[in-house]
């Protein structure tokens, strides 16, 4: 992240989480540590992985104290393994202890999303389709999580409800049907913003081809169901698998030829990537 975005975007989400764990005190470390001290702490992996979040993580600590340094080489992207040290944190002490844990936070919890999207992108290698999330985000964390999605090789999709068009089943059964859900949003919409529209079964991609959607997307569609989908939309709109995608069943999907796979596990279902400061001593 840039410091443009972090500024405008994050600071305000990482304070609130830092209030959350330091609501008045740090007890622990006041009753340990009640006069700065400067010291040096080291970041280590614990786990093969994916790296994301290292920009997050420094912002915590320089958030509390703009003097704490890093000597952090590795960057959001990078493969790292287990028991590699990732780098060393300098600064007051106090400020080490108490914005560890919520450094470590975004930074596992990112790292560990960038981790198992780069494990399904590496399934789809070589077949042209892009992998997508959702909005199957944690509240208040989206930025972070879907940053990490890009980190681990994803692509993101629409970022919030402002951010483009996708009439879904509860949007079609408010409309009245496929086609008129189309017909409203292309009449409300800016022209620029694509339209796209949730399908369950053949009919309603045959309605949403003929009303001129730009995106079909097949939302928990069998197979075989899939394949006689494309053939029936035939290039006239772009296409999007959805439904339960995870890592275990994505590679039989592979082979319809759709455009996109959205998997809202990418952000909902991946776990921590295990990361851990360590050696903290005095300089």
């Amino acid at each position: 992240m840039n410091s443009i975005t972090m500024k405008m975007n994050a600071d305000e989400l990482i304070i609130n989480a830092l209030r959350e764990d330091i609501s008045s005190e740090d007890v622990s470390t006041n009753a340990v540590m009640p006069v700065y001290k400067k010291g040096v702490v080291e970041l280590i992996c614990k786990q093969d992985g994916i790296l994301a979040g290292i920009d997050v993580f420094k912002r915590v600590f320089t958030l509390l104290d703009s003097d704490t340094e890093f000597d952090i080489p590795v960057r959001d992207g990078s493969e790292i393994s287990n028991g590699e040290k990732l780098g060393t944190i300098t600064g007051d002490i106090r400020v080490l202890l108490s914005g560890e844990r919520t450094a470590l936070n975004f930074l596992q919890r990112m790292s560990g999303i960038a981790t198992y999207t780069h494990s399904i992108t590496a399934l789809l290698e070589g077949t042209g389709i892009k992998l997508l999330d959702t909005r199957k985000t944690t509240p208040n964390m989206r930025i972070f999580e879907k940053y990490a999605v890009k980190a681990g090789g994803g692509c993101n999709h629409r970022y919030n409800l402002s951010d483009g068009v996708l009439l879904k089943d509860n949007h079609i059964g408010a409309a009245g049907g496929v086609a008129n859900a189309v017909r409203l949003a292309k009449e409300y919409a800016p022209f620029v913003r694509k339209i796209e529209i949730e399908t369950e079964n053949l009919d309603m991609v045959r309605e949403a081809v003929e009303a001129g959607a730009d995106i079909i997307m097949l939302d928990n569609m069998t197979h075989e169901m899939m394949r006689e989908a494309i053939e029936l939309i035939g290039g006239r709109a772009e296409t999007e698998c959805s439904g339960n995608v995870t890592r275990e069943n994505i590679k039989a999907l592979a082979d319809l030829g759709v455009d996109y796979i959205s998997s809202g596990a990418l952000t909902h279902s991946a776990p921590i990537l295990d990361l851990s400061l360590k050696n903290l001593h005095a300089v």
